[in-house]
């Protein structure tokens, strides 16, 4: 089971890596990638209009805005992959991840968490720089806003374990991309 004594960490009370705790994030992850891909459609011209059941035109004001538009990029295409990032990131592993590959638990806590201070930039933008709002683009916020949490836990299970790997003098580059016998070192 994935919350036996030996796969929760120490000082802990439960698994930050087990699936019922990653599965959540996951399918946000993909609604998030979902609506920021519609997005960047209309970012990158394929469609003429956006769905926006409340704001009328304040969805393409946003989205034409010079700030959706700072780089090469549209910012919905990155937001796209971002969640995809966080998807792919957050099923990858089994429920002692944070010990056995703590590399993939920080890409996925730096993926998570950046992505949803950038979310929470852009919706305080909306109002304040254009006053304008975007239906979609805070439903993205809160997606990524609720995300947050539960990555964080897990990467700071992580963040905890090299700690301990480095007290172990174990070798934290070797604990770090999950090499077994420098964790079996770790107390």
């Amino acid at each position: 089971m994935s919350n036996k004594k030996e796969n929760i960490p120490p000082g802990w009370d439960y698994n930050p890596a087990t699936w019922s705790q990653r599965i959540p994030i996951v399918i946000l992850a993909i609604f998030g990638f979902l609506i920021a891909s519609y997005l960047a459609v209309y970012q990158l011209h394929i469609t003429n209009d956006v769905w926006d059941p409340f704001f009328g035109n304040g969805s393409i004001k946003i989205l034409e805005s010079k700030v959706s538009n700072v780089l090469p990029i549209p910012d919905a295409a990155l937001g796209a992959f971002g969640y995809l990032v966080d998807a792919v990131t957050g099923i990858i592993g089994g429920t002692q991840r944070w010990r056995k590959m703590p590399w993939i638990v920080i890409v996925f806590g730096l993926a998570v968490g950046p992505l949803g201070f950038v979310s929470v930039m852009l919706v305080v933008f909306q109002p304040v720089l254009f006053s304008a709002w975007c239906t979609l683009c805070l439903c993205s916020a809160v997606i990524s806003i609720m995300m947050i949490g539960p990555a964080m836990d897990e990467m700071l299970a992580s963040l905890q374990f090299m700690q301990r790997v480095r007290r172990s003098n174990a070798s934290t580059w070797k604990a770090f991309w999950g090499v077994k016998s420098e964790i079996q070192k770790v107390k």
